[in-house]
């Protein structure tokens, strides 16, 4: 969007009042309104002196109480707090299952250790190359990273920030041995296409669940479909404790040997001797019970954050210029975050503009995503990965250069995004609020 100075109420009030007093402009024209005279008129910008849309402030949901203490106190009766075997442990494993229903579960530090084990347990090794988004926390291909294989980044789906399946495809080489579809703003990708294309390749499909809790994809559970499903308990996250992760899976390949790559390698089923080569990503009983204490109240949290997201695109799908999250109809989408996207030729104002705007409206929300594609990071830029080095390149294993890697829709996005924040504690009257603010302002700053 092109850069454009707004007048301030000061200026437009005096560059008009002479033309509303002779009526040679009609006064809603002028307001940024409607360019008819018989439309009603729009109250001037917060941001320019105006009231706000919103003038309420939710309150913030009140995420953990009675059942984490009463599970605490329980723990502290245990002779040990180590993981394997430990009651809490063994709680959370079974009350993960009925949010997502997967043989082998093992639980870990973090979302970026889920990914990890699922990296190392499905074989990938140096020079290997695992597709994914570069919209998207660092977490995702640390992994990737650590097992000396190579992050490709394929584009993004215009309003769904999801991975392009036809762009996926078109990036598989014969050193392609994964796909990690990350559910970005807990909006399920479109995974039976991916999971066709895995199958067709004799690719690894690994879900990324950190922002998805609760999400379902086509009505079965986030997690279910991939080779691997990885989730996050970090303290932003619609359940935590504070940090942790779940890496679980059904395939008979992968999910005897995962708990190995959280463990130091050891098998604690069979004792058997360290045959695979791994860090410690183990999970306390202190963070599992309060995690297991989450999990009954994830239901919920979902439902109601589906509820508020879907009514926000219902509000402003008709607006010109603004382009809502985009969620497909059998699918439910959990928004750890909503995101719409402006127009660049639809509003005469650039996107901080909007943005600060409907910050002044009273809306809680931020300009975009992260800052830039992950690519575009200097330890991407520098092939710097290790004490600013990359061995997989000096050793010739892939030919990636990132300093030429381009991802445009994923650009784009990140460059006309605006993220609203959408949490269980909203009411309804907070979200239609909302959807009047951004009207207001696309009207305002409609070209």
């Amino acid at each position: 969007m092109r850069e454009s100075r707004s007048l301030s109420r000061r200026e437009f009030v005096a560059g008009t009042s002479g033309l509303l007093m002779t009526g040679a402009v009609p006064a809603v024209a002028a307001l940024g309104g409607e360019k008819t005279a018989s439309a009603p008129a729009q109250s001037p910008l917060a941001i320019h002196g105006g009231s706000k849309t919103v003038e309420t402030v939710p309150s913030l949901p009140r995420r953990w109480g009675d059942p984490e203490r009463e599970q605490l106190d329980e723990m502290l009766k245990q002779d040990s707090l180590f993981y394997w075997g430990g009651p809490r442990t063994r709680l959370l494993v079974e009350r993960f299952r009925q949010v997502c229903p997967l043989k082998y579960v093992h639980t870990c530090s973090s979302g970026t250790a889920a990914i990890h084990i699922a990296v190392a347990a499905a074989g990938i090794g140096p020079g290997d190359e695992v597709i994914t988004t570069a919209v998207t926390d660092p977490g995702t291909v640390i992994g990737v990273l650590y097992q000396q294989a190579v992050p490709v980044f394929a584009d993004l789906g215009r309003s769904t920030y999801n991975l392009d399946v036809e762009d996926v495809k078109r990036r598989i080489t014969p050193k392609t041995k994964a796909i990690i579809a990350v559910h970005l703003g807990g909006n399920p990708c479109d995974l039976d296409a991916l999971k066709a294309v895995a199958e067709q390749h004799n690719l690894v499909l690994i879900e990324d669940c950190a922002q998805a809790w609760g999400a379902k994809y086509r009505g079965r559970p986030i997690g279910t479909v991939g080779h691997f499903a990885c989730f996050s308990l970090q303290d932003s996250k619609h359940v935590t404790c504070g940090d942790g992760g779940i890496v679980a899976s059904s395939d008979e390949r992968f999910g005897p040997i995962m708990a190995r790559f959280g463990d130091k390698g050891y098998d604690r089923v069979k004792g058997l001797g360290l045959n695979v080569f791994a860090t410690n990503y183990r999970m306390s009983e202190p963070q599992a019970a309060v995690a297991a204490a989450q999990l009954p109240r994830l239901e919920k949290i979902a439902q109601r954050r589906s509820e508020l997201g879907n009514l926000l695109t219902e509000k402003i799908a008709h607006i010109p210029g603004i382009l809502p999250h985009q969620v497909h109809p059998q699918d439910r989408c959990v928004y750890w975050f909503y995101m719409f996207r402006i127009e660049p030729k639809a509003f005469r104002g650039n996107r901080g503009e909007f943005f600060k705007a409907l910050r002044a409206e009273g809306v809680s929300c931020a300009s975009g995503y992260i800052g830039k594609p992950l690519y575009r990071e200097p330890v991407f830029q520098n092939h710097g990965f290790f004490a600013g080095r990359w061995p997989v390149k000096e050793l010739g294993l892939t030919t990636i250069d990132y300093t030429k890697h381009s991802n445009p829709e994923a650009e784009a996005i990140l460059a006309t995004g605006i993220r609203v924040t959408i949490h269980e504690a909203m009411t309804e009257d907070y979200i239609l609020d909302v959807a009047k603010a951004i009207e207001k302002i696309a009207r305002f700053y409609a070209a």
